[in-house]
């Protein structure tokens, strides 16, 4: 409603003067304002409570919340958006100029500066706010003013022209939000630069304040996707991919259907290694845009990583489409090497199978993990369990992100299925049956009309069964029993050297050392380093003195275990009986003893001139070096019980130093038969040990 259509008596005039009155006095104790020039052609301060005819109406509308105020009725300014996703009013026409250094502006006659949300922004005046209030019952209007401002009001109260310099057109064009000011203004404090003043969310859109308290995120929908997707490309060709990728992200949230920006983040999951991941977002940019010829070389290049050479040549002759002539050759040279694998593997030649992988791999498909499972499975055929162990942990996790994926088949099973069906091939031959159970299960329903994965599964569970049977009749001491229950397993499962290695054991407890030697031959044959069928062979060549094979095995054993006493016991007397064979000396040999202190110089003598390998440790408690490599002498004892171990205090027995020619401790020295042979002077540990083994046996 105007002021026109009200009467003074209802605006009332003895609140409406207090009011003024009020307002006036406010301004007048406001410090930071100077006096207005008496030469301005504009008073603001000036009132009259009648309107002149010859100025123009001031009208009051209501408008919710916003209580926006114009000096008169016009065309709104259009509202335009920045390509930074802000909100920013229209500079051509109607700029507000800001007053510079004395805390409030002007505004042209007429003119308004949108916040961004719709609302008309307060006039200031002389840094006073005017504003209306309007409601359906009762409204209160501001003052009438005297007159309208006809140009832009400096703190002196002169007109700026429109010729106004550009850095201060530069600060005008930034658009004024509305605040959470505590003032009685209304609506909030105002602030200088739009979405500058507010807050960002954390995705970086700037959080405008309106009507006070409200607050809303606004932007999302203004952000460039392509400006996000070229923000992403930056960062990729960086080599950040996880940050390229979380920009392509972004660029997908605000345009799902683009093609490109699919292909874009199948880039960045590549340059981090998640393959299926990649596929997966490929496939989703093929179908938005069947014909994206760029899509579809990326997506043949990770089937020709991958290993799917029908799936790759499928996308890189896709039909209208010219194929990469590089990439054309290598996916031909994978298809060959894949080919000649599949036919080397089903007559058995697993040495060629080897040859055909490595090539395939080395070819391009370098993440194809059916070909490195393909390895494990000819090093476990030609017995180098070891070496299929180590292939077998070193393969990359299994991703099938995609029916495509899931679905490829690798040796007339799907691939996911090859890969349980060497995982339970290599569980029973390390004597995890339990888990080979489980493996061949789940190959059995991943391919459930396999007959390969079939076959498996029943002599998986058969030969599961044969040794559970024999582990509990060996338990109750039926050993023939027990011998039985293992072959039947090795029928199924020859290649099984945990059920060699069981069956030697009860040949040994039955006495028939020969047959127990044979058994653990085959395991060692399949697994070279089974320490299990070494102890068995050693013990069962003990039985037959056969000293000589048994100090090997068991020289082998303490290599593998180097703190194991009871086989460096076994060692001890196995050396000491195969000395007896030979005729040689053996008295005064002893086990498991600890390092011997010398006291006196005659005692030194009679030790070190006893048969057999001495090695004394020269020392002085208080010295650091000594102090740290004492425990490893120790140590040495232990592990070497053939050599006499013996310690000298050179400050409690200088006598012996002298007598050594000792001046530096650590030093060691090694007599054999009474003879000195080596000396070493502050070694490392490493040096010592290395320096004692000759001597031991």
């Amino acid at each position: 409603m105007s002021h026109s259509d009200k009467s003074v008596s209802e605006l009332g005039l003895g609140s409406l003067s207090n009011r003024f009155r009020d307002s006036l006095s406010c301004e007048a104790n406001k410090p930071d304002f100077r006096e207005l020039h008496l030469a301005s052609p504009v008073s603001p301060l000036r009132t009259r409570h009648h309107r002149s005819a010859t100025a123009p109406a001031t009208s009051s509308s209501s408008s919710g919340s916003s209580g926006s105020v114009s000096g008169r009725t016009g065309h709104n300014p259009i509202t335009k958006r920045s390509d930074s996703g802000e909100l920013s009013g229209s500079s051509e026409n109607n700029s507000p100029t800001a007053a510079a250094g004395n805390g409030h502006r002007s505004f042209k006659s007429g003119s308004r500066s949108d916040s961004g949300s719709g609302s008309s922004q307060p006039l200031i005046y002389s840094g006073q706010i005017q504003r209306s209030q309007s409601s359906s019952s009762s409204a209160v209007n501001s003052p009438p003013l005297n007159v309208l401002p006809a140009g832009n009001i400096c703190p002196s109260g002169r007109v700026l022209k429109s010729s106004m310099t550009a850095a201060s057109a530069i600060r005008s064009s930034r658009p004024d939000v509305l605040g959470t000011g505590t003032g009685n203004y209304g609506h909030g404090s105002i602030m200088r630069g739009g979405g500058k003043s507010g807050s960002k969310g954390g995705d970086g859109v700037p959080n405008v304040r309106v009507s006070g308290s409200e607050s809303v995120k606004r932007g999302v929908e203004s952000v460039d996707p392509e400006e996000v997707k070229r923000a992403g490309n930056e960062q990729y060709k960086r080599g950040h991919f996880s940050e390229a990728l979380s920009l392509y992200d972004r660029a997908i949230a605000l345009s799902p259907s683009n093609a490109a920006y699919r292909s874009n983040r199948a880039a960045a999951l590549t340059g981090l290694g998640r393959l299926g991941e990649a596929v997966r977002e490929c496939e989703e940019a093929v179908r938005l845009d069947h014909n994206y010829g760029r899509a579809h070389h990326r997506l043949a290049t990770l089937f020709l990583r991958l290993g799917q050479v029908e799936n790759a040549r499928k996308h890189l002759c896709y039909r209208g489409l010219q194929p990469d002539p590089f990439e054309l050759q290598k996916l031909q040279i994978v298809e060959k090497h894949i080919s000649k694998c599949v036919d080397m593997r089903r007559i058995r030649e697993w040495k060629s199978v080897l040859r055909e992988v490595d090539a395939a791999i080395a070819n391009g498909a370098d993440s194809s993990i059916q070909l490195f499972m393909c390895r494990a499975e000819a090093f476990l055929k030609l017995h180098q369990i070891d070496d299929a162990d180590s292939s077998f942990l070193h393969i990359p996790k299994w991703e099938s992100h995609t029916i495509s994926l899931s679905q490829a088949r690798f040796f007339g099973m799907l691939s996911e299925a090859y890969c349980y069906f060497v995982r339970a091939q290599i569980d029973m031959a390390f004597g995890r049956f339990e888990n080979a159970v489980a493996a061949a299960e789940k190959a059995s329903q991943i391919d459930p009309r396999n007959v390969e994965v079939a076959v498996l599964l029943n002599n998986v569970r058969m030969v599961a069964r044969a040794r559970v049977r024999g582990n509990d009749l060996f338990k109750s001491e039926r050993f023939t029993e027990a011998c039985s229950a293992y072959g039947e397993g090795l029928r199924l499962d020859p290649s099984n050297s945990v059920l060699y290695c069981n069956r030697a054991a009860c040949w040994f407890k039955l006495g028939e050392w020969e047959r127990s030697i044979e058994d653990s031959n085959q395991a060692l044959r399949i697994q070279p380093n089974y320490k299990k069928a070494l102890l068995r062979r050693a013990a069962s060549n003990i039985k037959l003195e056969r000293w000589a094979e048994a100090v090997k095995d068991y020289e082998d054993l303490r290599r593998e275990l180097p703190d194991d006493n009871e086989v460096a016991e076994a060692l001890f007397h196995a050396v000491v009986a195969l000395k007896k064979s030979r005729g040689e000396e053996v008295h005064n040999l002893k086990f498991g003893g600890e390092v011997e202190a010398i006291s006196s110089l005659e005692q030194f003598r009679a030790a070190i001139s006893l048969s057999g390998v001495s090695v004394v440790h020269f020392r002085t408690p208080s010295n650091l070096q000594c102090k740290q490599i004492s425990p490893f002498v120790d140590t040495l004892c232990g592990r070497h019980p053939s050599i006499n171990f013996l310690k000298v205090d050179i400050e409690e027995n200088p006598t012996v130093a002298t007598a050594e020619n000792v001046r530096i401790v650590p030093t060691f020295k090694i007599y054999k038969n009474g003879s000195l042979v080596k000396e070493i002077v502050c070694p490392g540990r490493d040096m010592l040990e290395h320096s004692i083994k000759p001597y031991s046996i």
